[in-house]
């Protein structure tokens, strides 16, 4: 056992010819680093705890003097945890990254950065499992939102986009091309209503977008509380003609008197069947209210009785 000082830094610990060898203890000239562990030849060398004055630390395998290997970083400004392989100093291979708001990434790293294949779960609990690139979703990847839905296909630096497939959990598909996480060129939707749309998509929105549902059918619907009444619809651009690319007359059934809870639910918002017959151009087919784009922009608006 010798003691070592010189420039303000401190040595304690096994020598052999003069060098660090074997067990020992050293306090950097700055005193903000301290390592206890093994020597080799007058550098780290075997395992070894790197600590800094703020509480961050790492203890793990050195190499000739430098991080390498296997072992464990704390960052005490962050509060994060990293377990897993190492490189000159850097995360390098695969490993394990817990964050401290509760977010997890495990998967390899390449320089200190998510880089190719991993699982990220967020501190919302969604998941994502796919490619990395310079910390970002990047390439081939699928992910489970916290609502329910599923998306799988491309990624773009944190954006889905290419071509890829949306599974909503309300049962609605959207399969085609994306762009800056959104319905961007040419795709089809199933939506959960029975309503399909196959075309052209700007941002989100059908390029041929229904501006109104009409009820078809005869001029007068007589209706009995407690029954079933079961109405046609067409959807229609604003100049009255039938969307193209947009399919199914939506048949159903409605209850009167009872909130909506059937196919059309999602594309209607405190719908009630009056209680009152229906006539054509009768204003009691206002209180459908249609949610402006269902949810996937295909309808805006109810306008008329046929």
């Amino acid at each position: 056992m010798a003691t070592q000082r010189g420039s303000g830094a401190r040595y304690i610990g096994e020598v052999k010819k003069q060098l660090r060898d074997g067990f020992g203890i050293y306090i950097y000239p700055n005193t903000f680093f301290r390592y206890e562990g093994q020597w080799k030849k007058g550098k780290k060398h075997g395992h070894g705890k790197l600590l800094l004055k703020d509480g961050s630390y790492y203890e793990g395998e050195f190499a000739d003097g430098e991080i390498e290997g296997n072992g464990l970083r704390y960052w005490a400004s962050f509060g994060n945890t990293y377990s897993g392989q190492f490189s000159c100093g850097e995360l390098h291979g695969t490993g394990v990254m817990q964050y401290k708001d509760g977010a997890r990434y495990e998967g390899e790293f390449s320089c200190g950065m998510r880089e190719g294949y991993g699982i990220l779960v967020d501190c919302n609990g969604q998941t994502y499992q796919g490619s990395f690139h310079d910390n970002k979703k990047h390439g081939e990847g699928q992910m489970n939102f916290r609502n329910g839905d599923h998306y799988e296909g491309d990624w773009v630096m944190d954006q889905r986009q290419g071509h890829g497939v949306l599974r909503c959990a309300d049962g609605t598909i959207y399969e085609g091309q994306w762009r800056s996480d959104t319905f961007s060129g040419q795709g089809a939707v199933l939506h959960c209503s029975g309503v399909t749309y196959d075309g052209l998509w700007i941002n989100g929105y059908p390029a041929g977008m229904a501006k109104k549902i009409v009820i078809m059918g005869d001029e007068e619907i007589e209706v009995v509380q407690g029954w079933p009444l079961t109405i046609h619809v067409q959807l229609q651009d604003e100049d009255g003609h039938l969307c193209e690319g947009i399919t199914n007359p939506c048949r159903d059934s409605l209850t009167m008197g009872v909130p909506l809870k059937n196919r059309l639910s999602d594309a209607l918002e405190n719908g009630v069947i009056p209680k009152e017959p229906l006539t054509r151009g009768d204003t009691a087919i206002d209180r459908f209210n249609v949610k402006s784009g269902l949810r996937l922009g295909l309808l805006s608006t109810v306008v008329q009785y046929k």
